[in-house]
């Protein structure tokens, strides 16, 4: 009897990641009449009303989209629609063992924090949480492609940073950070791509997934006194900032602005995902920070200052935030990056 070799079921497993990659629908041809803007309005989640049992706003990504309709920064037709990532998309990154243990309400309801779902039949479930999860994680792999041709993209969801291969957590059903740096090494040729983690938590999945990986810098800046406190992801982080509960926006923006210095002289990415929570937000139960409406617009313009600097394409998640005002403050900081023309939010006839 001869027993495979670690390292030749290792390359079978990563031929195997690489065909699912290559046959997946999830990246498409945009017509230029188009903006790299993606949303789907089956992003929300609205079900029965138990989505307001968990603090996090899940209808955050459809509210931004009508703030910046409604105030003629955004061309309704001019959004990106995202595919459903399918399950073959989803194996790239994730065990059949983990995605088997979705198709249990009482699993799913302990990963999104909403103890009610456990009682649901599970085709509920699947329908009104973990799809609008699956088309948001579509959303945040074909943002690497936009962002290759456009220089930018940003899916108006995703960043669900504490789910890893094996594992979700803290409202993160699937490790979309994780499955976009996978697509974009393959279909898009790319060898290094840098994280800029600046969700008031640390974001332990793509720690995890990225443990040994060379070709991924991780800066994450987190409050070190909250959720999920893994102190084994922490090993993996390649620049930790940790801003403690309390910190204020000088504060704040002093030390990214040292932070991005470093990261630039220590990293060359050829693409930049910025995970951009708003659970900073001064008043965010979660976060514990102090940051105000304007320092979170002048931090997402300093990261797409550093991108655009370099000409490193940036793909921008839109992560975490438990406040109501959240979805405003993503608006305008959009609407600030198109007015510094960081992005071009005009689309052609």
């Amino acid at each position: 009897m001869f027993s495979s070799s670690p390292s030749s079921s290792a390359t079978d497993a990563e031929t195997l990641r690489r065909n699912r990659i290559l046959s997946s629908k999830l990246y498409f041809d945009v017509p230029r009449s188009k903006v790299p803007l993606i949303y789907s309005s089956s992003y929300d989640i609205a079900f029965l009303g138990i989505e307001k049992l968990h603090p996090f706003d899940s209808s955050k990504w459809g509210r931004v989209c009508r703030f910046l309709i409604g105030d003629a920064v955004l061309n309704k037709y001019s959004v990106v629609e995202p595919l459903e990532a399918t399950k073959d998309d989803l194996l790239v990154v994730h065990s059949e063992s983990y995605l088997n243990s979705l198709k249990s309400s009482i699993n799913v309801a302990m990963i999104v924090e909403v103890p009610p779902l456990a009682v649901l039949p599970n085709c509920l479930v699947q329908q009104k949480v973990l799809y609008p999860f699956r088309r948001q994680v579509g959303g945040t792999i074909l943002a690497a492609k936009l962002a290759k041709e456009q220089g930018w993209a940003i899916n108006v969801g995703g960043g669900f940073h504490h789910c890893c291969g094996e594992k979700g957590g803290g409202f993160c059903a699937y490790a979309d950070i994780s499955l976009c740096i996978h697509f974009s090494f393959v279909r898009l040729n790319i060898s290094r791509v840098m994280i800029i983690d600046l969700d008031a938590h640390q974001g332990n999945g793509h720690e995890m997934d990225f443990a040994s990986d060379r070709r991924v810098y991780i800066l994450d800046m987190y409050n070190p006194d909250i959720y999920p406190f893994d102190y084994e992801a922490r090993r993996y982080i390649d620049q930790k900032v940790e801003v403690v509960s309390g910190t204020t926006t000088d504060e704040y923006l002093r030390r990214l602005d040292e932070a991005l210095e470093v990261a630039a002289s220590r990293f060359d990415p050829e693409l930049v995902v910025y995970n951009a929570g708003t659970d900073i937000l001064d008043g965010d139960p979660l976060g514990r920070l102090k940051i105000s409406p304007d320092g979170i617009i002048c931090r997402d313009e300093k990261v797409f200052r550093f991108a655009r600097e370099k000409n490193i394409p940036l793909v921008m998640l839109t992560s975490g935030g438990y406040m109501k005002s959240s979805a405003r403050v993503i608006a305008d900081s959009i609407t600030n990056l198109s007015n510094k023309g960081l992005i071009d939010m005009r689309h052609s006839e």
